[in-house]
């Protein structure tokens, strides 16, 4: 990556090599790094630290993960983007975890590239200026102008077409179900149906001219995947 002068990090885990291991790395990226070792703690770093990015463990002794970004992101109005780090894959903590207010999720073991691409997704969904334009394989991303260039050329987009496709961009990589497609496209009050989504990915296939679905792909029951050269 090494774009990331000026970018906060805050580490939030009780297993001290993790934070070790993870801090190392992401110094070495260029990110400005503090740690943790509880939610309390963590909590009162971030109020003075103000970090970009929280990746935060989600099994915690007497506050947990999802105590601190309920506290974190309680009221709404922070942009913090929050990353839970969790041993088990469980839907249900999944769920909980994104209802209060996190951003992503990560299962370990994982890898240290994955991470730095969700933190980097994280980044240019919150706090696009400070990546500036943001370039993706065929796609340049001026979210200032709400303006995709694909193939050297503007898009025409509907606003809500724009947040879909943006989205999918800064995720790429990464399989997005249709439920968490409509959250943070449409929000959690949408009380319309799930084909809308499949109606707007058909829309922006269109304009794409990905006809054969190799750049917006189909994972049948499970979502879309955005796949980039």
């Amino acid at each position: 990556m090494k774009t990331a002068k000026g970018i906060k990090i805050l580490l939030v885990d009780d297993e001290p090599h993790i934070l070790q291991f993870l801090e190392m790395g992401l110094v070495n990226e260029g990110f400005e790094v503090q740690t943790a070792s509880d939610g309390a703690d963590a909590i009162e770093q971030a109020a003075d630290f103000k970090p970009h990015v929280v990746i935060l463990d989600v099994m915690m002794p007497e506050m947990n993960g999802f105590e601190v970004v309920k506290e974190l992101k309680g009221d709404g109005s922070s942009q913090v983007g929050i990353i839970m780090l969790t041993a088990k894959d469980e839907v249900e903590d999944r769920v909980k975890g994104l209802t209060l207010g996190a951003d992503d999720y990560m299962v370990k073991p994982f890898s240290f590239e994955e991470l730095l691409a969700r933190i980097q997704a994280r980044l240019r969904n919150q706090f696009p200026d400070l990546l500036g334009e943001v370039v993706q394989g065929p796609f340049r991303l001026d979210d200032r102008r709400k303006e995709i260039i694909y193939m050297d050329k503007v898009l025409e987009l509907s606003p809500t077409e724009y947040e879909l496709l943006k989205f999918m961009i800064i995720n790429c990589g990464i399989v997005l179900s249709k439920t968490l497609i409509l959250d943070r496209v449409w929000g959690y009050d949408f009380g319309g149906e799930e084909n809308i989504v499949e109606v707007y990915v058909r829309s922006l296939r269109e304009k794409l001219g990905d006809k054969e679905h190799k750049l917006i792909r189909t994972l049948r029951g499970v979502g879309y995947r955005v796949d980039l050269p």
